[in-house]
């Protein structure tokens, strides 16, 4: 009998010591990646930052800003070698999870038309389509929209 075994996964609060990591991953996943100092700068300025951490390696992460009744997801990101693996299901289930006990209402996001497996994600959690932001993005020749998605959370008890 075989056993496959799995790493130990946990999602974590972000540290300044994992920003290096969290770079790197951003680094790997997109063409356009936040710079260090932009993950640095939502860590000082106290946003939700959180790391999945996979057998002791930062793996993925996610960044939410929380004001006034309203959540913004910043950024959502697995390692591509990590992908296809219910690791941004489950950093995206944490974040709404905070979301909900900050108060927030809503939570919306920013995905690119070209991102269908994010989109795929955000939908199969109740997420929707409010408007498009065109030329939001970097890309390869020129710009491209953004599809703008929210969701809403449901009444506390």
């Amino acid at each position: 009998m075989s056993a496959a075994v799995n790493p130990r996964t946990e999602v974590r609060l972000m540290q300044a010591a994992d920003l290096k990591a969290v770079a790197a991953v951003e680094r790997a996943a997109y063409k356009f990646p936040w710079s260090l100092g932009i993950f640095r700068d939502c860590l000082l300025a106290g946003y939700h930052c959180l790391a999945l951490d996979v057998g002791g390696s930062v793996t993925g992460y996610g960044i939410m800003s929380v004001a006034s009744g309203e959540a913004h997801l910043l950024n959502l990101c697995v390692h591509p070698h990590a992908q296809h693996l219910g690791y941004g299901r489950r950093l995206l289930s944490h974040l709404l999870q905070r979301a909900d006990e900050a108060g927030a209402e809503r939570v919306f996001l920013e995905v690119r038309p070209s991102n269908t497996v994010a989109q795929q994600l955000y939908r199969s959690v109740g997420f929707e389509q409010i408007g498009i932001r065109p030329a939001y993005y970097q890309a390869e020749f020129g710009r491209e929209d953004a599809i703008v998605l929210a969701f809403m959370l449901p009444p506390s008890h």
